[in-house]
């Protein structure tokens, strides 16, 4: 029997083929990290190119949030961070590849998202009386303003982190829902107000099918990676890959193939014409968190830079290969290396190193001494790098 809904696995010829360089190209210039960088939109503007920016409660040399614009504008200031993302209504947090910084202009297209939370009617937690306590938060809330949820009466029962009091579990599902957003984090603790309040009145509804929203969205992930295919489509706000089927025709994105690939691709026409020009560019030499969404889906990563990478914060310490929170090293548009960096003092310390050659020996000393200034660190100190020239060489090249 034949499927109804066609899959875009079989998808429409090709328009254009290109080599996988130029794709690794065009991911690097789609994610901001090659060509020119326009400093004058500053962190909004990295935020509003990338679509979406991931939270993480792991802090190393920072948190993940602070380190995605960095990687991409250099020692932006981290106080600076914090404001341009929460400041003015700007941005507010919801489910997107995970939890995510959002462009507030994107409010109306997770309507959808929205709509299913509604119509599932609660979340893993269960609340005992549901309406009385929602009812109870959004009072809070309209009498007093933004709260967190400590605020509010308490984000625990007293047990493990998962064990929430009937006061956590109401306002995250009022968050789900949209009656509730997160308008920013203090001292990590989501922020919540009323989203009446706190989206512009332009923004506030939730007027847009489910198909228009997959669409925008479909849409935009194809935008902020240049190049994809269906999975990488689906994977940016997390998708189904039936949603993408259903809402590729109309995304805008143009059918392409990459040599070396096995699967169908879809290209941005920015990004396509950038290619077909031969645009090229600085490329930038940086640390990456392991949340960067240049990186963040392991099995593209693996396909575009042949770099296997997997955040290893969450495995037994003794079966870590390259340690808790190793950072890949970009440099000249590929990834060449990785260290796991640690705070002692003012000493950046570089617990485990791995570099792909001896060239890549200098960039990752430039992006060790750059992080190091970055977060108020005035020395750098190399814990363990198993080659032993590589180690010489990159310590005489730090010193």
């Amino acid at each position: 029997m034949t499927n109804p809904l066609r899959s875009v696995e079989r998808a429409p010829r090709p328009e254009v083929t290109f080599s996988a360089d130029d794709a690794r190209r065009m991911a690097l210039r789609a994610q901001g990290l090659l060509g020119a960088q326009d400093r004058r939109g500053g962190v909004r503007g990295v935020l509003r190119h990338l679509g979406a920016v991931q939270l993480d409660t792991i802090s190393v040399l920072a948190r993940s949030h602070e380190l995605i614009p960095y990687a991409r504008l250099g020692a932006v200031g981290r106080k600076a961070v914090e404001a341009a993302y929460w400041g003015e209504r700007h941005a507010f947090e919801y489910w997107s590849h995970a939890a995510c910084i959002l462009p507030i202009e994107e409010w109306p297209h997770f309507a959808f998202r929205r709509r299913a939370r509604r119509a599932k009617g609660r979340r893993w937690h269960v609340m005992t009386d549901a309406e009385r306590s929602c009812a109870a938060v959004l009072d809070r809330l309209k009498a007093e303003g933004p709260l967190t949820a400590t605020e509010l009466g308490g984000a625990k029962n007293g047990g493990p982190w998962w064990d929430w009091s009937e006061t956590k579990i109401a306002v995250e599902y009022l968050l789900d829902t949209g009656e509730v957003i997160c308008t920013e984090r203090r001292g990590w603790k989501r922020v919540y107000d009323l989203a009446e309040r706190a989206v512009p009145d332009e923004l506030l509804h939730d007027d847009l099918d489910d198909a228009e929203c997959i669409r925008r969205l479909v849409g935009l992930a194809g935008r902020s990676l240049g190049v994809a295919t269906r999975a990488d489509l689906a994977d940016y706000h997390r998708l189904t890959g039936e949603q993408v089927d259903s809402a590729i025709e109309g995304s805008g994105l143009v059918p392409v193939e990459v040599e070396g690939w096995s699967k169908p691709a879809w290209a941005d026409p920015v990004a396509l014409a950038d290619a077909s020009a031969g645009k090229r560019g600085r490329h930038r030499t940086t640390l990456l968190s392991p949340f960067d969404s240049l990186i963040w889906d392991r099995a593209r990563t693996e396909r575009i830079f042949g770099f296997t990478h997997r955040l290893e914060a969450y495995v037994p310490k003794h079966r870590r290969v390259h340690g808790y929170f190793a950072m890949p090293l970009l440099a000249g548009g590929k990834l060449v290396g990785r260290v796991d960096p640690a705070r002692e003092g003012r000493t950046l310390v570089a617990r485990q190193l791995s570099l792909a050659n001896g060239a890549a020996v200098r960039p990752m000393a430039r992006a060790l001494r750059e992080a190091a200034e970055w977060v108020g660190c005035d020395g750098v100190r190399i814990e363990r790098l198993d080659d032993a020239k590589l180690a010489a060489a990159l310590s005489a090249e730090l010193a």
